[in-house]
């Protein structure tokens, strides 16, 4: 009898704590999530309008009014839905970002912060990794609304 009222007691605690936890992740903002994973808070534009975040797989999706570009070494071009998911000082699986290396914009398939005493942050877009200061990412920045159509460069070795 002590044995089944011990299991309950635990079966009780574990539910109470993933209640908790999923109380919390709806509290943050997508900044907080952000920098709780070690990544910056500047990843994402200011004007996030809404976002969804699944604790236990780190799959997000981040909405924003409309799409944009905010200027930070190069452009950063933001869509109005952005997907991926977050890990431990990167995100993967990500869309909806891309970047402009000279006259062309590559979409931005992850990022990946290097160890911080680095300063680094990476964007990988696809053959290449972009290489910038992690400092520019600290404060979330202002973003442009885009005018006419945005064309991304689709790169592959296997089309």
């Amino acid at each position: 009898m002590l044995r089944i009222v011990q299991i309950a007691f635990l079966c009780l605690v574990l539910v109470a704590g993933i209640s908790i936890s999923t109380a919390i992740s709806e509290t943050e903002t997508i900044y907080e999530i952000l920098l709780a994973n070690g990544l910056p808070s500047g990843i994402f534009p200011k004007g996030v309008r809404e976002f969804t975040f699944d604790v236990e797989t780190g799959r997000f999706s981040v909405y924003l009014n409309q799409a944009c570009e905010a200027k930070y070494e190069t452009e950063i071009h933001y869509d109005a839905n952005i997907t991926g998911t977050i890990g431990s000082a990167q995100i993967s699986d990500l869309s909806g970002i891309s970047a402009q290396e000279l006259f062309l914009w590559f979409p931005v398939k992850g990022i990946r912060v290097d160890v911080p005493s680095s300063g680094l942050i990476y964007f990988d877009v696809g053959v290449v990794r972009k290489q910038y200061s992690l400092s520019l990412f600290e404060t979330p920045r202002d973003c442009v609304p885009v005018r006419g159509i945005h064309k991304v460069c689709r790169m592959s070795f296997f089309n």
